[in-house]
């Protein structure tokens, strides 16, 4: 197995330098199983939700779901990541400051992140405390 930043994830979704691009396809479409680690999703998603490339929740969850059809992509917990996506998809956007605000699909892989890892040492999941409305509308979530 071999990892990639999300630099590499990013060339290889936009084709933006064709050189990298290629070598991050080369890698990607490779014989070897390639790690996508949650740091690395969340910030593609980040970036691609950002200023330059401004891409809309559809277009984010469509993201996420094209990785899962990559055969040689993997996951460092694909359960949890699809649970994340799923609950990403479903959340309704609150009013902040006057604002439609909807949680974040980091907001949303932080909660099921955080109930995986709590029922994995046998512990009850009591929640992720958070101030942000936003992510408060996501099941899991609580207020501190």
């Amino acid at each position: 197995m071999l990892a990639i930043d999300t630099n590499v994830l990013l060339r290889y979704m936009l084709w933006d330098d064709p050189l990298q691009a290629q070598k991050a396809a080369q890698l990607i479409n490779g014989d070897t199983p390639v790690l996508i680690t949650d740091a690395v999703l969340v910030e593609t998603l980040w970036t691609l939700k950002g200023k330059k490339y401004r891409l809309a929740k559809p277009e984010l969850i469509e993201v996420v779901s094209k990785l899962f059809e990559e055969p040689q992509i993997c996951f460092e917990d694909a359960p949890t990541v699809w649970r994340a996506l799923h609950d990403y998809r479903q959340a309704t956007p609150v009013k902040v400051s006057g604002k439609k605000k909807g949680a974040d699909f980091a907001d949303a892989l932080i909660v099921n992140k955080a109930n995986y890892c709590a029922t994995r040492q046998g512990a009850p999941f009591e929640g992720v405390y958070t101030f942000d409305l936003a992510a408060r509308s996501l099941p899991g979530t609580a207020t501190p």
